[in-house]
């Protein structure tokens, strides 16, 4: 009995023979020592490739058009141009296009969609730290810049192709309703204004995007939006009462938003009269032409946005 005890297969026994041996499965894993291959890295059996703009891209496009606000936004912009600039249509003449351009009626409508492009440009960033999806954006994909910038050219592209479509839908219903002998010649550099007046609005919604990624909250960033716009002709006109204050006054009058959107679709103010450089005088004020009201907003805006990325790369989420 003590031999077969002896040769026998003892639990206790075996597992230190097996331990000794290697050939237990439920061994530990040992560090590889000097001369032996060190362990492989997982491989991954889906491809994997170094993250880019690209996929920066083309996730901020999924948020775009997945919201609502998109869809309202965009298409009440849409409804306002080719709605009013259609009820405007309807009202005019051959003879009225004489003195303006085909894309003319599509201003009225645009000085109240220009603010649809503004709140999507807040919403655009404000509404993932309303959320707390940013900690979820920036933990995917680290490199803040480059989420910054794929905001930009995602939300701009956008604007810019539903803008200079609504306007272009509008100049061409009006040139084939009222594009008689009466309405005399027309270049192509109405045409050309039209994409201008369209990339300015895009500036105002880019600007919007750069003062929501500031502000990081949806009714301040509208609302200091709603004032750059709205607020300078008001105060303009208010402190040209003043003499001392006349000098501001008149800049402000000068330098605004419709004021710049008028310029640029060929409407200066009523009773006015081309200058000799170029400008428009309006009621003894002499309003700048379109190339300085694009130099403006293009420094504003560009001010705006390095300062968003100054900012977003330098503080928490």
């Amino acid at each position: 009995m003590r031999s077969a005890n002896t040769q026998g297969h003892s639990p206790d026994r075996a597992r230190p023979a097996a331990s000794a041996t290697g050939a237990s499965p439920t061994a530990a894993p040992t560090t590889a020592t000097a001369g032996e291959p060190a362990p492989q890295g997982y491989s991954s059996p889906l491809p994997a490739t170094r993250p880019h703009l690209g996929h920066a891209v083309a996730s901020e496009w999924t948020k775009l058009i997945s919201v609502r606000s998109t869809m309202w936004t965009l298409g009440s912009l849409v409804l306002l141009v080719v709605g009013i600039g259609g009820a405007v249509i309807l009202q005019t003449r051959d003879l009225d296009y004489e003195q303006m351009p085909f894309i003319a009626p599509s201003l009225f409508g645009l000085l109240v969609g220009q603010l649809s492009v503004m709140v999507l440009g807040v919403l655009t960033v404000t509404s993932e730290y309303g959320t707390g999806l940013v900690r979820t954006t920036f933990t995917a994909a680290p490199d803040r810049y480059r989420v910054l910038t794929a905001k930009y050219l995602v939300f701009g592209t956008a604007a810019f192709l539903t803008t200079a479509g609504s306007v272009a839908l509008v100049g061409l219903t009006a040139s084939i309703l009222h594009g008689g002998s009466a309405s005399g010649t027309h270049s192509g550099s109405e045409w050309v204004s039209g994409l201008l007046g369209s990339f300015y609005v895009t500036l105002l919604g880019v600007l919007s995007l750069a003062i929501g990624a500031l502000v990081r909250h949806s009714a301040g960033a509208i609302a200091l939006m709603l004032g750059i716009v709205t607020l300078p002709p008001v105060i303009g006109a208010v402190f040209s009462i003043w003499e001392a204050l006349a000098p501001v006054g008149r800049a402000m009058i000068q330098y605004n938003a419709p004021m710049a959107l008028m310029q640029l679709f060929g409407l200066p103010a009523g009773g006015s009269e081309p200058a000799a450089d170029g400008a428009v005088v309006a009621d003894g004020i002499t309003a700048p032409g379109s190339l300085s009201h694009l130099v403006l907003i293009l420094l504003v805006t560009g001010a705006a946005v390095a300062a968003s990325y100054v900012v977003t790369g330098r503080r928490d989420v």
